[in-house]
């Protein structure tokens, strides 16, 4: 009888999920900063194609806490304000970028992948998995801890939603003349981080060149 019902057990269980190729990066989850709720969204599923690299646009600030920049952003971005260039955005979903890497390199989850992102330029975030950087890099330092957290969370994004490192782009791929986000000194390592990304998921028995 015994025998029976432990067969009967391991018929019903579940296998367990294979490991990731890539694991999933260690990274502060919503929870862990207090994020608020996403605001109403009623459009379609964000359906990752690409990978966009952006930067916050304003200068590193050591003296903050990550978790206190988190919040911050997105009390700014869940309401209607002002921008520095005296422009008005609109109240957006929640922080318009899915993914962010502070100055010391720790990464954090933001806006639900599921939602398309935020922008305050003219090209459709739709199809993009947004990480932003901290730092305005037209003049402050890209730490090699913040290169390193980039490539690992790029490529875990690439193996996940199957995108291709020549899907990797930087903000004003998409918006030339609009912006110099994501800054020089982060777009300058774009051809290593596509080479690195094409190394790591084919060590991790991908075929990136296919997708």
């Amino acid at each position: 009888m015994i025998s029976a019902c432990l067969s009967l057990v391991l018929l019903t269980q579940k296998a367990p999920a294979p490991p990731e190729p890539v694991p999933t990066p260690r990274m502060m989850s919503r929870a862990e900063w207090g994020a608020k709720p996403p605001l109403a969204y009623a459009g379609p599923p964000n359906v990752v194609r690409w990978v966009t690299i952006h930067h916050t646009g304003v200068r590193q600030n050591p003296n903050r806490t990550f978790i206190d920049k988190l919040r911050g952003l997105q009390a700014f971005s869940q309401r209607e304000d002002k921008l520095a260039n005296g422009r008005t955005k609109p109240q957006w979903v929640d922080i318009p970028y899915h993914y962010y890497i502070d100055i010391n390199g720790e990464l954090a989850e933001c806006r639900p992948i599921m939602i398309p992102g935020d922008t305050n330029t003219t090209y459709d975030p739709a199809g993009h998995a947004l990480v932003v950087i901290e730092g305005d890099f037209t003049q402050d330092v890209f730490h090699e801890a913040q290169r390193q957290a980039m490539l690992t969370v790029v490529t875990w994004l690439c193996a996940r939603y199957q995108v291709s490192p020549s899907r990797i782009r930087g903000h004003r791929d998409w918006t030339p003349g609009e912006t110099t986000c994501p800054g020089l000194k982060v777009e300058a390592e774009f051809p290593w981080l596509r080479a690195k990304v094409t190394q790591r998921l084919q060590a991790a028995g991908l075929r990136p060149m296919a997708w």
